[in-house]
This record gives structure tokens, C-alpha cells and sequence, in this order.
């Protein structure tokens, strides 16, 4: 079995459209672990507030079979793929890591971990001891360099403000 980190974000309708998400993953992967959920203001555009949320699971389906399966939920919720990357989401659904996968072709592990408080965050919390295959530094570490050298808004909630 191979472990997976995922990244689900959404800035309309969030907290159904996640769950939503949520639900067509478990048609597809086993032993899910979910993040708390995070919320921050949209980076390169003005929009709604986005929710995040990082989810662990466990495959043995192939990295190209799980990018599928992901634009196939993404596809079945509205998402609209021919919106600039910049842009309001109903759903967005990434493969952020897959074990200790190098895929350049396929961003694999996904570059957004170094770059944005909202994918590495529930990288860190879900997986505090892993290491980045690239960087060959703990994610907890790397959160903890994040939050000392950037300026970023990141509010934390529980899971639960999903369902409220």
C-alpha cells in the first residue's frame, strides 16, 4: 500500500463542496485521515476565503490512476478547468504526495508544499515526521521555517466547522 497526502480546497460553497469531495473519495481509497480544516484569503486573485483541508490515504493504485480519479471528482463537482489557475474554485483536488514519489511530469511531490501555508500546514499536521523527498527535511521542520520566514493569513478550525 502506498500513502498519499491530497489536498482538497474550495472557495465557493465550501463546506458543501468539500464534503462532497470527501464523500467520492472514500468510493476510492482506504484508511482516510483528515487535517484540520484551514481557511485563507484567495493568493493571486480577489475572491471568497478558501477552506482547506489535507487528507492521508492509502492506494495501490498507480500516481497516474489517482491524478485521474481526482479530475474525475473534480469533474463530477462542477469544476470548470477552462477558469484561469488563478481563480475562484468550486473544487480543487491535488496529489500533493505519494510515498517518496519524484514525478516532475506529474508534481509530484506538488511544489505548492514549499510555497503556500495552506498545503503545507496539513502536510505537517498529518505527516510531522515524514520526510520531503526532495528536501530531505521533516515537514514539521519545514512548517516551522515556513512560519517563521513568510507572512501569510491561516486560521485553523476543526473538522468538525464542515458540518456545522
Amino acid at each position: 500500500m502506498s500513502l498519499l497526502h491530497l489536498n482538497i480546497g474550495s472557495n465557493q460553497d465550501r463546506r458543501k463542496n468539500i464534503r462532497s469531495a470527501l464523500e467520492q473519495l472514500e468510493l476510492f481509497f482506504e484508511k482516510i485521515t483528515v487535517s484540520p480544516l484551514f481557511e485563507s484569503p484567495a493568493e493571486g486573485f480577489s475572491g471568497n476565503d478558501f477552506y482547506n483541508i489535507g487528507v492521508n490515504v492509502e492506494t495501490q493504485k498507480k500516481v497516474s490512476e489517482v491524478v485521474n480519479i481526482l479530475h474525475q471528482i473534480e469533474d463530477s463537482l462542477g469544476r470548470n478547468r477552462a477558469l484561469p489557475k488563478f481563480s475562484s474554485r468550486i473544487i480543487d483536488l491535488d496529489l500533493v504526495l505519494y510515498d517518496d514519489v519524484i514525478d516532475e511530469e506529474l508534481n509530484v511531490p506538488r511544489k505548492d508544499i514549499l510555497r503556500y501555508a495552506f498545503v503545507l500546514a496539513p502536510v505537517a499536521e498529518l505527516n510531522p515526521d515524514g520526510i520531503h523527498p526532495e528536501k530531505g527535511i521533516s515537514y514539521t521542520k519545514l512548517w516551522e521555517d515556513f512560519q517563521s520566514n513568510m507572512i501569510f493569513e491561516l486560521k485553523k478550525h476543526s473538522i468538525d466547522k464542515l458540518y456545522s
